[in-house]
């Protein structure tokens, strides 16, 4: 089980406003510290994490953050219909649009995706595999 992410960033207030944009409709908690943005899936009483945390923050090193290349993250929307409204507030939030949302020749038929950049460069993946939305023969 992954435990936790974090991704690094030079502005914390463009990656406030692109995280919030996204993470908390799909369910994290958000809150705010001065090491950084933390998000967090609710866990049940007695139960044990079973996603990872996300945690925004300058680089521990001191050094300017970058995105590392083939390094991407990503999040599991409900619906095909969530990954395009979740998409387009990312982008209006200070993303950039990196593949919009849609099925791909070179992924499994129900595999609906779209993908971004943060306002750091970081590879972001939104997609939905719901087995009752259609997919891409359907």
């Amino acid at each position: 089980m992954i435990a936790y992410i974090t991704i690094g960033t030079n502005d914390m207030t463009r990656a406030r406003a692109f995280y919030t944009a996204l993470l908390p409709a799909l369910g994290y908690e958000f809150s705010e510290g001065s090491d950084g943005l933390s998000f967090a899936l609710p866990v049940p009483e007695g139960e044990v994490p079973t996603a990872p945390d996300v945690y925004v923050k300058h680089p521990f090193d001191g050094a300017p953050a970058s995105a590392g290349n083939g390094v991407m993250v990503a999040f599991q929307a409900d619906t095909q219909a969530q990954v395009q409204a979740l998409h387009t507030a990312a982008v209006a939030a200070g993303g950039t649009d990196d593949g919009a949302p849609g099925f791909r020749a070179a992924y499994s038929a129900g595999f609906y995706v779209g993908y971004l950049r943060d306002p750091q460069g970081n590879k972001i993946a939104l997609f939905s595999s719901n087995p009752d939305e259609p997919g891409r023969d359907g």
